[in-house]
Order: structure tokens, then C-alpha cells, then sequence
């Protein structure tokens, strides 16, 4: 997914990380990895430097990382993406616990979902973010991307789903 391609912005006005999964450590394992350790470096870099006001989580229809944690991949030739992925396993108890937000939705779509809900969580045991969103610095947001019907939705609170922005 190329953001800068749906949100109608030109090079330089979005601060983008990409890994696969979409996937933000929580904080008690920040450090364990240099892939965790990044992920803090350009987090801390977005809003301490490029005083990033909003940060977005983006998951989207038929992610591969979200199929290969649903459906239990073997992935014992990639260690590294084995053990990466594991960042994904909250968001499979949750739906293995019947959480969902649509259940219309295939299960790695309903992963998917879920799994950019719980990013957002995982991003607010971050001492920095935790105390940018208390002082009303720092907004977190959650888009779904449905690609084959080239929708983007957002997480509505109130309404507990993703809502299709509409343009």
C-alpha cells in the first residue's frame, strides 16, 4: 500500500513506517530486536522531530502477515518473520476469543481489523505516546484498507466498527 497514493498528499508530507504486518511492539518488548528498536526510533523521531500530530495505523484486505498468523503458517525456514509475527498473536487470541467487527468480513480481514485496533493499543504503552496523547499532542487513528474495492475505512469509537470514509 503506497499511502501517499490514497490520501492525495505529495512526497514528504506523510512520515511513513512500513514492516510487515503493520506491527508496533508493545513497549515491555521494545528493545528485545533491532526490528523492535526501530520501530521506537521512528516513532520517537515522528513526534519528537517532525512533531507529528496524528499517527496512523493501517491495516488492509488479504495482508499475507495476517493469513500466515490466522492460519498458523509454518514458517520454521524464516526465523526472523516467525518471531516478528508473534507481535501479531494478541490480535489472534482476540479473535479466537469471538471478538470481531464485521462478521461478514473473512478471518484474516476480521485479523486484519483487529490486529489495527490492537496496534494502536500497543502504541499507548510507549511512555512518549502515552504522554503526548495526555496532553493532546499526539492523536491515534485506526484506517482499514479493503483493496479489492479500493474502500479505505476508519475506526469509529462511538460506533465500534470501521465507517468508509467518504471523499
Amino acid at each position: 500500500m503506497a499511502p501517499n497514493w490514497f490520501a492525495s498528499t505529495d512526497p514528504g508530507d506523510l512520515f511513513v513506517i512500513r514492516n510487515v504486518g503493520n506491527l508496533i511492539p508493545p513497549h515491555r518488548q521494545s528493545a528485545s530486536t533491532l526490528g523492535d528498536a526501530s520501530e521506537l526510533a521512528a516513532v520517537e523521531f515522528a513526534i519528537q522531530n517532525l512533531y507529528v500530530s496524528d499517527i496512523i495505523i493501517c491495516g488492509h484486505s488479504d495482508c499475507g502477515a495476517m493469513d500466515a498468523i490466522a492460519n498458523g503458517n509454518d514458517l520454521k525456514d524464516s526465523p526472523h518473520l516467525e518471531s516478528w509475527l508473534r507481535n501479531g498473536h494478541n490480535s489472534l487470541k482476540k479473535l479466537g476469543l469471538g471478538e470481531s467487527l464485521d462478521l461478514s468480513l473473512s478471518r484474516v480481514n476480521q485479523l486484519s481489523q483487529l490486529n489495527a485496533l490492537q496496534q494502536i493499543e500497543n502504541l499507548k504503552t510507549y511512555p512518549l505516546v502515552a504522554n503526548k496523547l495526555r496532553e493532546n499532542k499526539v492523536r491515534l487513528h485506526a484506517w482499514w484498507f479493503d483493496i479489492a474495492k479500493a474502500d479505505i475505512y476508519r475506526f469509529d469509537e462511538r460506533a465500534h466498527k470501521f465507517v468508509l470514509i467518504v471523499n
